[in-house]
């Protein structure tokens, strides 16, 4: 096939994906890239490349497929790299596409515009797969094989620079058959041994991690079979839905989870990192016998040793482990439901007023919306634990921890599913970060409400320095004035200053057929009943 420039033909590829949205930032080395997606496909121009990434990152979590961000050589691919990171560790499936200089003078170094050295070495180094482009012959071949390594199980960002002249060349394609992928499965032997111990379990647990999400069939029916209770990490969230009665959900820390994990026979885990925020800092103790279920054999043993490591695709290994599932003691099962409600009650109760806002989100929402988070006080509190999901491809979130990337996840996600409503939770001192994404709200003008939690700077960072050390530094900054700030920007705003305005603010909002900015004003709402402070260890504490 033949495609008059390497736009034509990264068209037809993104077609052949399913992917009609793409966003970016238009550059002189990426222009016939950007002008043949905006003509045929939706082109959406963020204000910064890290916000093109989340964005392009959230559109495939929400859709449960492959996102795609386009960017600028150098300095652009460089604003990406942070975004790429987080892609890279929540295995999130992102196309990235960025510029690079004419190649006759690549690895020149003599300071051509947008140049920078080893630009692919930077770009191996924060995706899990990176190319560049080496003819106009090549170019298809190396775009599909970026999209599959992508999409492969365990997914990750796929970066391809494309030289500018590279992209204005007519383009020669041939495709071919994407080359079979082996995925890896237990020994007969290996299941069998982990079925027995599966069979003798009396007071199971079961914990889901993001690798739970391709397999919620099976993982419900051995949750069915089993009576056991269900924990999860943040990334593991909706896998079964948060209200079945035998989820307890993102709360292993708790108290009451901790006492399930010390009086629990058996842990099996699905597709888990058991990633530091949520052990306690690798505090946290788990049952000795232990099924560990993952398609990443480093993740087997890593941080808990387990008596049967089960490499394979999560959907196979639990429907094969189904058939040796027996019923727990009945009053485990009993105690799993009343574990649930007390983690739940306990936290309510804790957040104070907040809790006003949780139960006003989730009764706004539709069981189909998108609940995109950014890192702060009410999103790791309760916004993480407390506000119910029912599919993991509503539960977005930096799973890699960086502040700042909320927004821009929310629209890529509100553009991915137009058909829900889609709320996102920041803090004024994250959404200070990605500031001019608010015009691209304004722009593009998807269902989103940005509940913005204003407590005049870093509030988790505060609340640590408030408890351990005698003063305060760089945790309290300038904030603007929301409302003023949503007039220039031409989006609605309303307030939430006392409990009694969270329902019918809130209900206003999620309603409404567009954007709306909703400023929390937390000074006059007032304090949660216990600070939160982030589950990290402080020498000497």
């Amino acid at each position: 096939m033949r495609y008059d420039n390497g736009g034509d033909l990264l068209v037809a590829i993104l077609r052949g994906l399913g992917i009609d949205t793409v966003f970016g930032i238009v550059s002189v080395h990426n222009l016939p890239l950007v002008e043949a997606v905006d003509r045929e496909l939706r082109f959406v121009p963020v204000r910064h490349e890290a916000s093109a990434v989340n964005a392009a990152d959230a559109y495939g979590r929400a859709r449960g497929s492959l996102g795609c961000a386009l960017t600028s050589t150098g300095t652009g691919a460089g604003n990406a790299a942070g975004s790429l990171i987080e892609s890279l560790s929540s295995g999130t499936s992102v196309l990235h596409i960025t510029g690079q200089v004419e190649s006759r003078f690549l690895g020149s170094g003599r300071g051509f515009i947008h140049e920078t050295k080893d630009q692919l070495g930077m770009l191996t180094a924060v995706s899990k797969h990176a190319a560049t482009v080496p003819s106009a012959d090549e170019a298809g071949r190396i775009l599909r094989a970026a999209a599959r390594a992508a999409l492969t199980a365990p997914g990750g960002p796929a970066s391809v620079e494309w030289p500018i002249d590279l992209q204005y060349a007519p383009q020669t394609d041939i495709p071919e058959p994407a080359p079979a992928i082996t995925v890896p499965a237990p020994s007969a032997g290996e299941l069998g041994a982990a079925g027995a111990l599966l069979a003798s379990a009396r007071r199971p647990l079961i914990w889901a991690g993001g690798g739970a999400a391709r397999a919620r069939t099976e993982l419900a029916a051995v949750l069915s079979a089993t009576g056991a209770g269900l924990l999860t990490s943040n990334s593991g969230r909706g896998a079964v839905p948060e209200d079945h009665p035998q989820v307890v959900g993102n709360f292993a820390t708790a108290p009451a989870g901790r006492a399930l994990l010390a009086d629990a026979d058996l842990l099996l885990t699905v597709g888990t990192h058991f990633r530091s925020n949520e052990t306690a800092d690798y505090g946290l103790g788990l049952p000795e016998a232990h099924i560990q279920i993952d398609l990443d054999a480093a993740s087997l043993g890593r941080v808990h040793p387990a008596r049967h490591a089960l490499h394979g695709d999560s959907a196979s290994v639990l429907a094969a482990l189904l058939p040796h599932a027996r019923p727990a003691d009945a009053d485990w099962t009993e105690r799993v439901t009343q574990v649930r409600k007390e983690v739940r009650s306990v936290l309510h109760d804790s957040i104070g007023p907040q809790a006003a806002l949780c139960d006003a989100l989730r009764a706004a929402l539709p069981r189909e919306a998108v609940v995109a988070r950014d890192v702060t006080i009410a999103s790791s509190s309760w916004g993480n634990r407390l506000l119910e999901m029912y599919d993991p491809r509503d539960n977005i979130f930096p799973r890699g921890g960086g502040i700042g990337q909320g927004l821009g996840m929310g629209i890529g996600a509100a553009l991915a599913r137009p058909d829900a409503p889609t709320v996102v939770l920041a803090g004024d001192g994250g959404l200070a970060v990605h500031l001019g994404e608010l015009l691209t709200l304004a722009q593009e003008r998807p269902r989103l409400t940005l509940v913005v939690f204003n407590d005049g700077g870093y509030g988790v960072l505060r609340n640590m320095q408030d408890r351990y050390s005698e003063r305060r530094s760089g945790v309290d900054l300038a904030t603007p004035d929301f409302e003023l700030l949503a007039r220039a920007c031409g989006l609605p705003y309303l307030r939430i200053g006392a409990e009694e305005h969270a329902a019918p603010v809130i209900g206003q909002a999620v309603a409404s057929d567009g954007p709306t900015l909703v400023e929390v004003d937390l000074a006059a709402l007032g304090p949660m009943k216990n600070p939160f402070t982030p589950p990290v260890k402080i020498p000497g504490q």
